[in-house]
């Protein structure tokens, strides 16, 4: 197939599709705010732990998709084509989710209990860590971890703009020169956020696999998120005309490669806290696995890694593009489960129990995080027409 009989611009049918779509969130999103932010009113403290692993799912959502773009342009190949212009709308809404970070730093002192003095003063061992567990230096952090993901990802959609507009392999070298530090980046800093904004939740407890943890986790919810809109593309040209099931296979064996490292290291991180058998690392999981969060546990066991893990084997399924998008759109329900499983808890202890913001606080962040999204996507042609591997893209699967 030729690049040059082929339009990649938004078509006018998926331009009013997308006008619509975003409507419909924005809507979504903003009523969905509204019933959150009276919550606020009503429960602080539930309001905020609601919002926060709301965020958390989000941000991952455009992590995910910063990271598997750098892997992209380090690696090369046909696989990256088809994901590099939803991925870049992706990681253009940072300026949006660092806007919505606000909410958290007005909650610091609800959130994280070795922000309040009194705590401090009554408790030797957060004394022992408030050099790295005090307000400035986590707000330090949150700026360093979402200003190093903004300049990649605004960096990396700086030169791609341009090698829509010359060409040429200078746009290309200058996004691989970033990509291979910008990964490096994303790893630490997601670990690094881990550890401030769910582990110190209870800061007594700690475990050197949360931060892999999250780092599996936004890869998983990237790839996920990636496969969903793919799929939805693919009944709009330009998308119609140049996904293959060959594309959508080989995007199914990286989810499936996902779904498994995200299992071995929340099985790795299990198997260490248990042998421990430690006093100050046990009880963590003990308030996870009694009345009803012992069941969510076995909701994640099933299915945020047995069924995906399983169906995701077969090469058929990969290939069969409403099949693969509806394991993806179940995993990021996993996702959601996930985060609630991890941050809950240490609200509501060994009581289990499901809040009504639970469920606004995750539908008003995302109508809005995906209106934004849909409007960024909207901007540029939807197949970067002076990418290198474009001609061996569109001949991906046909040949």
């Amino acid at each position: 197939m030729m690049a040059e009989a082929i339009d990649f611009s938004v078509s006018p049918e998926l331009k009013n599709s997308l006008g619509r779509w975003r409507t419909r969130a924005a809507i979504i999103g903003v009523i969905g705010l509204a019933l959150t932010a009276f919550g606020w009113v009503q429960n602080p403290g539930q309001f905020y732990h609601s919002y926060l692993w709301s965020y958390v799912f989000y941000i991952g959502l455009a992590g995910g998709c910063l990271a598997w773009l750098m892997t992209q342009f380090l690696t090369g190949g046909a696989w990256g084509l088809v994901i590099r212009r939803p991925s870049e709308a992706a990681v253009r809404t940072y300026p949006l989710l660092i806007l919505l970070f606000v909410p958290i730093i007005i909650g610091i002192p609800t959130l994280y209990k070795w922000s309040n003095p009194a705590v401090l003063a009554a408790d030797e061992v957060l004394r022992a860590k408030q050099p790295f567990l005090n307000v400035p230096f986590f707000l330090i952090r949150a700026a360093a971890y979402l200003g190093g993901f903004l300049f990649c990802a605004l960096y990396i959609n700086r030169w791609s703009k341009i090698e829509d507009r010359d060409g040429g392999v200078r746009p290309r070298r200058k996004m691989a020169k970033i990509a291979a530090p910008g990964l490096v980046f994303w790893g630490f800093a997601v670990t690094f956020m881990a550890i401030d904004w769910v582990m110190s939740l209870d800061p007594h407890w700690y475990s050197t696999m949360f931060g892999l943890l999250f780092v599996a986790g936004q890869g998983l919810s990237g790839m996920a998120f990636l496969i969903t809109i793919l799929v939805i593309l693919s009944y709009f040209r330009p998308f119609s005309e140049v996904l293959t099931p060959r594309h959508l296979h080989d995007l199914g064996k990286l989810l499936l490669a996902c779904v498994m490292v995200w299992a071995y290291f929340a099985f790795s991180q299990l198997l260490i806290v248990w042998t421990g058998n430690l006093p100050i690392e046990i009880p963590w999981y003990l308030e996870r696995f009694r009345g009803g969060w012992g069941y969510i546990g076995l909701v994640l066991v099933f299915g945020h890694f047995a069924l995906p893990f399983a169906l995701l084997l077969s090469r058929d399924l990969k290939r069969n593009f409403k099949l693969l998008a509806c394991i993806a759109m179940f995993i990021l329900l996993m996702r959601y489960v996930d985060l609630y499983w991890l941050v809950a808890p240490d609200y509501l202890k060994a009581s289990f129990g499901i809040s009504w913001m639970d469920f606004t606080a995750p539908i008003g962040l995302g109508g809005v995080w995906v209106a934004y999204f849909l409007t960024e996507l909207g901007k540029r042609p939807l197949i970067p027409v002076n990418d290198p591997y474009l001609e061996e893209g569109l001949e991906h699967g046909r040949q």
